[in-house]
């Protein structure tokens, strides 16, 4: 990781004037043999020759006699031509002879200026005894938490990072506000350095929750099935996860989740799968070209068969024990675009009861009202509900920030 940048001070940038004709000698009454070469740094700092710049301070610094402010005026322009020209042990010499001389708030930020300089040596031990300095002045700016971030993973100290970086996500859930991406990203660095698996899996969530960006939906996805105790029939769903979040790309992935769907018994999804594989050019091109289209023909032979025989399986289903069977078929209605018809289907499986598994027909119930108009307002109550450690309760949660399958 690379040292942060030093930032210059806002007091530095304004005393010396690089966008204004301001005058050393004439706004600090500075003696002409103090103030010209002052002058001329300045004038050099604006043009952006920083060691001229500070020649020309060191000109002005060897004057005899000098008084307390010009020796102060000396200081400023001293710390900001250093710190622009690399020569972080004048900066630093500056900026402590600066912060010797300063008083409240100032303090904080000339401590973080004595930070950073001593980051950009690679003095650890320094640079973070003045970020506690510049901290306990009352310098929370967001280049003190950066630095602060650098110093605890230069260190080493994760468990550190973790309790800080958690900190400040809990703050800002608890205000109401969207936490800092940032911040996440550091809490979930730490997680996986300190071996917490947990709650690394729950910081992805909340990278996906807050920035759905298709990095975070991938290293989520593929920790998925490796957690202790995910059931594999969850395999389509995943494909399905991956195809919403756009991380879905390799021919075979699109191959896999087409076979799956008419496993389902859904050719419909089927058929879709593979009119996008084709869209998207990963399907039916290349010397598998023609078993990509045997596919695709075999899901709308499927789908056509499937529309005649569903109202006769909705029928058979009705007279079963289990609520199982209603479930299925008012699932494969959804996929053929009757999701209203499907979700009454589902509603009346899950009312039936002796389901095998009741959570996963509720996850086909809140899949199939986020497709609905009428019933999305209700369909992330249903997701949410969904509890279990097979995989289901996630898969649901995942529904909730995606929205429609």
């Amino acid at each position: 990781m690379k040292s942060p940048r030093v930032p210059v001070l806002a007091t530095l940038l304004t005393l010396v004037a690089l966008n204004c004709g301001w005058s050393v000698a004439h706004a600090q009454g500075l003696r002409s043999e103090v103030g010209k070469p002052l002058q001329q740094a300045s004038d050099l700092l604006k043009a952006g020759k920083a060691r001229e710049a500070l020649a020309k301070v060191r000109e002005a610094e060897a004057v005899g006699g000098k008084t307390a402010n010009e020796q102060l005026t000396i200081d400023r322009m001293k710390a900001a031509a250093a710190q622009r020209a690399g020569d972080y042990s004048a900066a630093i010499q500056a900026l402590d002879n600066l912060y010797e001389r300063a008083g409240g708030s100032e303090k904080g930020q000339l401590a973080e200026q004595l930070a950073s300089a001593y980051v950009q040596q690679r003095n650890t031990g320094k640079a973070t005894e003045w970020l506690n300095r510049a901290i306990a002045a009352g310098n929370n700016s967001g280049t003190v938490k950066q630095m602060q971030a650098y110093l605890q993973g230069a260190s080493g100290d994760y468990n550190a990072i973790a309790k800080d970086a958690a900190a400040a996500v809990s703050g800002a859930e608890q205000a109401g506000r969207r936490p800092d991406e940032g911040d996440l990203l550091r809490l979930a660095d730490a997680q996986q350095r300190t071996g917490n698996n947990a709650g690394y899996v729950v910081t992805l969530e909340k990278l996906l929750a807050h920035y759905p960006k298709k990095d975070y939906w991938s290293a989520y996805l593929s920790r998925l099935p490796r957690k202790a105790g995910f059931a594999d029939r969850f395999a389509l769903d995943l494909l399905r996860l991956r195809l919403a979040s756009g991380t879905l790309s390799k021919t075979d992935e699109y191959m896999e989740m087409a076979q799956l769907a008419l496993q389902a018994g859904l050719p419909a999804e089927a058929r879709r799968i593979a009119d996008q594989g084709i869209k998207a050019g990963v399907l039916g091109t290349g010397p598998e070209a023609a078993r990509h289209q045997r596919l695709r023909d075999l899901a709308v032979k499927q789908e056509a068969e499937a529309q005649t025989n569903l109202a006769t399986q909705a029928t058979d289903a009705a007279g079963f024990k289990e609520g199982d069977g209603l479930v299925k078929v008012g699932y494969a209605y959804v996929s053929i675009g009757e999701v209203d018809k499907g979700i009454g289907l589902i509603q009346q499986g899950i009312a039936k009861g002796n389901l095998k598994r009741a959570e996963d027909a509720k996850l086909r119930l809140g899949m199939a009202q986020l497709q609905s108009p009428k019933a999305k307002s209700t369909a992330v109550q249903t997701l949410r509900s969904i509890k279990g450690n097979d995989g289901v309760a996630e898969i649901a949660r995942l529904w909730t920030i995606l929205g429609a399958p």
